[in-house]
This record gives structure tokens, C-alpha cells and sequence, in this order.
């Protein structure tokens, strides 16, 4: 189990050149981020659809023009069908995110990627320099501290989504705490924040994947990455 789940550095030497091969992304984490990923569209895609048949965050009456979503990102095609959707790809959605942080913490992956109190310091180097173009900061480790505070809000967004989301599936039977959540449709109102936190989350992701290389996409499905930038010498390689 160790050898597929540990972090493992290879080297090679290609034509008096020496590249490093860090397995970064274990096989849980690839499954689990791809059909995250597509849980993610066809949950957001269907509902907007179911949003869109009755658009409000609180009367009784629909409000009109609250939001108008284009077809094209919509799914379902009508109430019923874009409930099927959602409520079939909500199991994926739980069940996959169960797996990801079971063997997250079974593993000790958690560490890599979860923001801690010692990553506070290193917050304001990395905004200032993918906000205010400063020099970026020396990376020691696989994540910087930006990308750990975007994970761990990422994660807390689904665990949200998840709570919202099963107090609108049964809000007759879980009405004592949507009563506590500030009724049916606060509780409406943040699983939709939620959806646009993902959907930030998301943007920014597939930003940052374009501005840091190829190699970072190709390492999401293979699992390996060239010559990440925190292995500096021979003497950081474990053989």
C-alpha cells in the first residue's frame, strides 16, 4: 500500500541531464479529482436548470428575472429531469469526497495539501505575487500556501454543499434544523454561494493550471511531474 500512496522521487539522466520524477498525485487522488470534476459540471448544470424553474431565494411566488441561465448551461431539460440528474450524481458527489479524505488522512496526503496555522506566513509572499506581479517566493514543498487555503476552502464548500443540499432534498423531515439554518430559503441561499464558490474555485484552478505549464496537467493524470521546483539537489532524492 505504501508504494502507492507515498511520495517517491526518481532521477534520470537524459543526454548529461539530470531530471527529477516525483510521484506528486497518488491514484486516489487522480480518481477521486476527475470524477469530482465531472460530478462538479453535472451537478452545477442541473441545478441551474432546477433553480431556473423556480427562481427565488425565499417567497412563495417566483421572481422574475433573478437569474436568467442560458440553455446551454443547463441540464435536465425540465424540473423533473434535472432532479434525476442532481440527486444521482449527489451520491457520486458524497461518496467520492468520503473516499478522498478517508484515504487523505489513512495516508497522511491531508498534510500536503490541507492550510495550517504555519502556512499563515506564507499567504501574503504568494498573494503578492500573483496579485501585485512580486517576485514569487522560493516553494519548498509539493503546495504554497495559496494553493492550501484554496483547497481547504474548496473542501469546506462541499462539506456545505453536502449539509444545504440534504436539508432541501427533505425539509419536512430535517425541519428543526432548517428552521435553524433560517428557513427553507437561507438554506437555498448558501447551497447556491456554495455553487459560485466552486465555480470560482474552478476559474482560478484552471488559471493557475495554464500559467504553471503543461507538466502540472499532465501530472493530474499520470501522476508523476518533471522537475518540480521545491527538489533543488541530488541530496533531497530518496532512492
Amino acid at each position: 500500500m505504501k508504494f502507492f500512496f507515498s511520495e517517491r522521487i526518481v532521477k534520470t539522466i537524459n543526454k548529461d541531464k539530470v531530471i527529477f520524477y516525483v510521484y506528486e498525485h497518488p491514484l486516489f487522488v487522480r480518481l477521486t479529482h476527475w470524477v469530482t470534476a465531472l460530478s462538479l459540471v453535472i451537478l452545477t448544470m442541473s441545478g441551474l436548470e432546477i433553480f431556473s424553474s423556480f427562481p427565488s431565494f425565499g417567497d412563495k411566488i417566483p421572481q422574475t428575472n433573478l437569474i436568467n441561465v442560458p440553455n446551454l448551461f443547463r441540464l435536465g431539460g425540465w424540473l423533473g429531469g434535472s432532479l434525476q440528474w442532481h440527486f444521482s450524481f449527489m451520491w457520486v458527489f458524497i461518496s467520492t469526497g468520503i473516499i478522498y479524505l478517508f484515504l487523505g488522512f489513512l495516508t497522511g496526503y491531508w498534510k500536503k495539501v490541507f492550510f495550517s496555522p504555519k502556512d499563515i506566513k506564507g499567504l501574503l509572499p504568494m498573494i503578492k505575487h500573483y496579485f501585485l506581479f512580486k517576485p514569487k517566493p522560493e516553494q519548498t514543498q509539493a503546495y504554497n500556501a495559496l494553493q492550501k487555503l484554496a483547497y481547504t476552502t474548496v473542501i469546506l464548500l462541499g462539506i456545505i454543499s453536502v449539509i444545504t443540499g440534504i436539508l432541501l432534498y427533505k425539509p419536512v423531515q430535517l425541519s428543526p434544523i432548517v428552521y435553524l439554518f433560517g428557513g427553507f430559503g437561507l438554506v437555498r441561499l448558501w447551497h447556491f454561494i456554495a455553487m459560485c464558490g466552486f465555480l470560482l474555485f474552478i476559474v482560478g484552478h484552471i488559471v493557475m493550471v495554464v500559467l504553471h505549464g503543461w507538466k502540472n496537467f499532465v501530472s493530474i493524470i499520470v501522476g508523476w511531474k518533471q522537475n518540480p521546483e521545491y527538489i533543488k539537489s541530488q541530496s533531497e532524492v530518496s532512492k
